[in-house]
């Protein structure tokens, strides 16, 4: 029998490079969302089953934990659905902008592990060990400036994460946290309201900034590891980042 995953926030980006990369792998795959089209087409494409549901919906959560515990045990789950909002200072950075971070990142998450906790238990029992992956941020690790919500809201989300960790000490649940840097995707263009201009230039000049399938292969890879072996924590940059500040521009070259 196959072995199943669940990624969340899989109609774009990491998500959908994510949920493609299991496939190719063999695994089942139910690919979690909120943009029915996307989700639909990427199932056609691939395989993979897909289920219509917003982790900042309550209502939504429980339908989602009664369609899994309905057609079988879950291996792996992957927290991936969130997003930035805006690039603001402390002072001025709207509190809606920082509701909508913690709501989707944190709360997101949190709903995601009560809801379906149970089902990775189960597959855990028949297939010996079970994984918890989340795609945090190495802004959850390092501030920098105008990014005081987003800091805030992937610092909680790592704390969740190492809470989560101590708590399932014991059981043979894997708890990966997995913190990108520089990731070319639609992240800027949301982060920035859909203003392509301002997205575009956050990576400009940037030499081979990370792409979706570069955070995909980590996940993956993470996940197939022999079971007693737990990467913790993988912080993944491209070499033209040093912190999420110090950024080269042009070409690299040795000195």
């Amino acid at each position: 029998m196959a072995k199943r995953a669940l990624v969340t926030g899989s109609s774009s980006g990491i998500g959908e490079a994510t949920v493609r990369l299991f496939r190719s792998h063999g695994w089942d795959v139910l690919a979690v969302a909120r943009r029915e089209d996307r989700l639909a087409a990427l199932a056609d494409e691939t395989g993979a089953t897909w289920f219509r549901a917003d982790v900042t919906s309550d209502d939504d959560m429980a339908a989602l934990r009664a369609h899994v515990e309905s057609t079988g045990p879950l291996h792996a789950l992957v927290n991936n659905a969130g997003g930035a909002f805006g690039l603001d200072s402390v002072e001025t950075g709207s509190i809606d902008d920082w509701q909508r971070m913690f709501d989707v990142n944190v709360l997101g998450t949190k709903r995601a592990l009560s809801a379906l906790l149970p089902s990775l238990r189960r597959g855990a029992d028949e297939a010996g060990s079970g994984d918890i992956v989340t795609i945090t941020s190495i802004a959850g690790h390092i501030a920098y400036e105008n990014g005081g919500g987003y800091n805030a809201a992937k610092f909680a989300q790592h704390a969740v994460v190492a809470a989560l960790r101590l708590e399932l000490n014991g059981e043979p649940l894997r708890v990966i946290e997995i913190a990108p840097g520089m990731v070319k995707t639609d992240f800027s263009l949301v982060r920035f309201a859909g203003d392509q201009e301002r997205a575009d230039a956050v990576y400009a000049g940037v030499e081979a900034p990370l792409t979706a399938d570069d955070i995909a292969e980590a996940v993956v890879h993470a996940v197939e590891l022999p079971p007693h072996v737990n990467l913790d924590l993988v912080t993944v940059k491209p070499v033209a980042q040093a912190q999420p500040y110090k950024l080269a521009r042009g070409p690299l070259s040795t000195r």
